[in-house]
C-alpha cells in the first residue's frame, strides 16, 4: 500500500513539473513572439524614415516579410498617427501602390553642442535630415545667466525654424568633458572649467526632456548611426581641443569611468609642451585646431594651397604628430580612425599627407588607407547629439 502510495506521489510530482515546464516555455515562446513583432514593428518604421515615401511591397521586399504582415504594421502606425498616406506611387503594371511616409507630425530633435566660445544648435527630422543649423558666439561662463540666454537663444532658433513646441522630442546636449551616465553629471571638463555640474542644474532651464553626452562621442555618433556599415571605428575630433571616441556595432564604447576614447591626454611626447589639462606632452598641445590658426581652419588650409611657407611649416610639424597619435591608435584598436573637428572637416585632399606619415610608421607595412576624414563637416557634435535624441524615440516605436 505504501508503495503504491509513493508511486502515486512520485507520478504527481512528475505531473506538475511536466506542466510547470510546458507553462514555462509557452511563457517564453510568447515573449519570443512579442518580441518579433515589436522587431518588426521598428524595422518597418526605420525603413519608412530612412527612404522618405514607400510602398507596403517595397517594406515586405525589402525587411524579408510577408506583404501582410508588412500591411497590418504600417496600419497599426497610421492608427497612431506615426505614418500616413500620401497618395499613390507611379505604377510598373498593375494596381498602383499607396505611398507611405512618416508624418509631419511626428516630432524632431534639437541637438545643441556647447565649447568654450560657441553654442551650435540643429534642429533634425527622425530621418535624421538637419532641417536647420545655427552656430552663436556665446562664450561659456558657468551659473544660471549663460543657461537663461541659451535657452533663449535655442527658442528664437526654434521660432525662426517654424517647428511646434509640441513636436519636440528632446534636445541633445554635448559637452567637452567627462560625462558620468551613471550619476547624471558632467564629471570634469578642464575647458569649460566645470566639475560635478549636475545634468538637472542644466536641464531646468529647458522646456523639452534633455540627454546628455560628450562632444567627441557625439562627432563619432553622427559618423556612425547613419552609416550603412556597423564596422568598428575611432572618431578622432580635432577642433581647439582633441578628444576621441569609440564607436561599435551602433554603440558608443563609454568606458569604465566614461573616459573611453579620451585621446586628447594620451601623451606623444614626453615632458613636452604643456596642455590646457596642466600636464606636459599631450597630444592636445600638439594637435588642437589652434595649433595650425587662431583663426578659421579654412583660411589656414587656403593658406596651405597657396604653399606659404609658415603655413608649410605648421602642417608637417601637425602632421608628424598626428601620425604618432593615429598610428598608435590604429596599433592597438586596429580598425579605421577618422579624422573630424574643425581641422579633420577641412583637410580634403591633404589627408593624403597624414595617410603617407602613419604608413611610414606602420610596422605591418599598410598603405594609411584606414585613417579617412569624417563625413559631417559641419555641426558634428551638435548633430550627433540630435541624433541621440531621434534614436532614443525610435527605440520607442
Amino acid at each position: 500500500m505504501i508503495k503504491i502510495v509513493q508511486v502515486i506521489a512520485a507520478q504527481f510530482v512528475n505531473y506538475f513539473y511536466k506542466v510547470q515546464e510546458i507553462a514555462i516555455a509557452m511563457e517564453k515562446k510568447k515573449i519570443t513572439n512579442i518580441e518579433v513583432k515589436r522587431k518588426n514593428r521598428n524595422d518597418v518604421f526605420r525603413y519608412i524614415c530612412k527612404n522618405g515615401m514607400v510602398s507596403n511591397p517595397d517594406i515586405s521586399y525589402a525587411l524579408k516579410m510577408s506583404l501582410p504582415t508588412a500591411t497590418q504594421i504600417t496600419k497599426e502606425l497610421i492608427e497612431e498617427g506615426l505614418v500616413e498616406e500620401r497618395g499613390a506611387l507611379e505604377s510598373t503594371g498593375g494596381r498602383r501602390a499607396k505611398a507611405l511616409a512618416v508624418s509631419e507630425h511626428v516630432g524632431s530633435a534639437v541637438g545643441l553642442d556647447i565649447t568654450k566660445n560657441h553654442i551650435s544648435l540643429v534642429l533634425t527630422n527622425p530621418a535624421g535630415r538637419i532641417l536647420k543649423y545655427e552656430r552663436i558666439f556665446l562664450p561659456y561662463r558657468a551659473g544660471e545667466e549663460y543657461y537663461r540666454e541659451v535657452n533663449d537663444r535655442l527658442e528664437t532658433f526654434l521660432d525662426e525654424s517654424g517647428c511646434g513646441r509640441q513636436e519636440i522630442l528632446g534636445i541633445g546636449i554635448s559637452f567637452p568633458g567627462i560625462i558620468d551616465l551613471d550619476n547624471e553629471l558632467v564629471a570634469d571638463s578642464h575647458v569649460l572649467g566645470v566639475k560635478s555640474l549636475p545634468f538637472a542644474s542644466v536641464s531646468k532651464f529647458f522646456a523639452y526632456p534633455c540627454h546628455f553626452l560628450n562632444d567627441a562621442n557625439a562627432g563619432a555618433y553622427a559618423e556612425g548611426i547613419q552609416s550603412e556599415s556597423m564596422e568598428r571605428f575611432f572618431y578622432l575630433s580635432l577642433s581647439n581641443t582633441v578628444g576621441g571616441a569609440v564607436y561599435s556595432g551602433g554603440r558608443l564604447e563609454q568606458g569604465r569611468n566614461f573616459r573611453c576614447g579620451e585621446a586628447g591626454h594620451m601623451t606623444i611626447v614626453p615632458d613636452g609642451e604643456i596642455c590646457y589639462c596642466g600636464k606636459r606632452g599631450c597630444l592636445d598641445a600638439y594637435c588642437s585646431a589652434k595649433c595650425l590658426s587662431d583663426g578659421k581652419p579654412e583660411d589656414f588650409f587656403e593658406r596651405l594651397e597657396r604653399a606659404e611657407q609658415e603655413a608649410v611649416r605648421l602642417w608637417n610639424r601637425y602632421t608628424t604628430y598626428l601620425a604618432i597619435a593615429v598610428n598608435n591608435i590604429h596599433m592597438v584598436l586596429d580598425c579605421d580612425v577618422v579624422l573630424g573637428g574643425y581641422v579633420g572637416s577641412c583637410m580634403g585632399a591633404r589627408i593624403a599627407d597624414i595617410r603617407r606619415k602613419v604608413s611610414e610608421r606602420n610596422t605591418f607595412a599598410e598603405d594609411g588607407c584606414f585613417v579617412r576624414s569624417c563625413r559631417h563637416k559641419t555641426g558634428a557634435a551638435a548633430l550627433g547629439a540630435s541624433l541621440k535624441i531621434i534614436e532614443r524615440f525610435l527605440e520607442q516605436v
